[in-house]
């Protein structure tokens, strides 16, 4: 019985750590955006092209899968790049990645205010 017990437990350890493990730190995100991102995208803007700022709106006309889920979209450029946008994936790690996504979702909802 306390063998079962064992095993019960392990599994809902194994469901529910995940999602704390997995909930991105956009306070640290913050930080990342301000030494990698900044330059390029102060205040939310884009210094290279002004029509692509990290703006909600703007977000949700050129990020193809915005609508499908914000932060995953977001994560994706950074990761890969486009055009102008040079990709970070080889760069920051996916937690850095996943936290900056979570810092520029958090700020784009509020108007970068």
């Amino acid at each position: 019985m306390r063998h079962l017990f064992s095993i019960a437990l392990a599994a809902l350890i194994a469901l529910v750590a995940p999602s704390f493990a997995m909930a991105a730190d956009a306070a640290h995100g913050q930080q990342i955006f301000s030494a990698n991102c900044a330059a390029c995208h102060i205040g939310g803007g884009n210094v290279v092209n002004g029509q692509r700022t990290l703006q909600q709106d703007d977000l949700k006309s050129y990020l193809t899968s915005y609508n499908e889920g914000h932060e995953e979209a977001i994560a994706y450029q950074v990761t890969n790049g486009k055009n102008g946008m040079p990709a970070f994936g080889g760069k920051l790690s996916a937690d850095d990645i996943a936290d900056v996504a979570a810092y520029v979702e958090s700020q784009s909802s509020k108007g970068w205010a």
